[in-house]
């Protein structure tokens, strides 16, 4: 009877650790991005501050979004939005001026 080389053992034991491996990775994988994101609180009224406590217009900065300015100048997103309809928060602009108050 002929000897059989080793690699003909463990070829199968490979193959299902690299199966057992993938599906491990795939299924964190799926499970971190399913987990609901936290409840939005806020506790108090939000009110500017800093040097945008007075300013009634904001020049956009590169690298601005809406909600980096709204954190900036804490001014509500939702705020911001309804006094400046006209805006497209998805292409602000470097220089563009928005409204934070009436």
């Amino acid at each position: 009877m002929a000897r059989r080389s080793r690699a003909r053992y463990l070829a199968p034991i490979a193959l299902a650790a690299t199966i057992a491996g993938t599906y491990v990775i795939v299924h964190d994988s799926f499970s971190a991005k399913t987990k609901a994101p936290p409840p939005h609180v806020v506790i108090g009224p939000v009110r500017p501050h800093g040097k945008f406590a007075k300013q009634k217009y904001y020049a956009v900065q590169p690298g601005d979004s809406m909600t980096a300015i709204a954190a900036k100048t804490g001014i509500p997103l939702s705020t911001l939005e309804s006094l400046n309809p006209h805006v497209d928060p998805n292409s602000l602009q470097t220089g563009q001026r928005l409204r934070l108050r009436r």
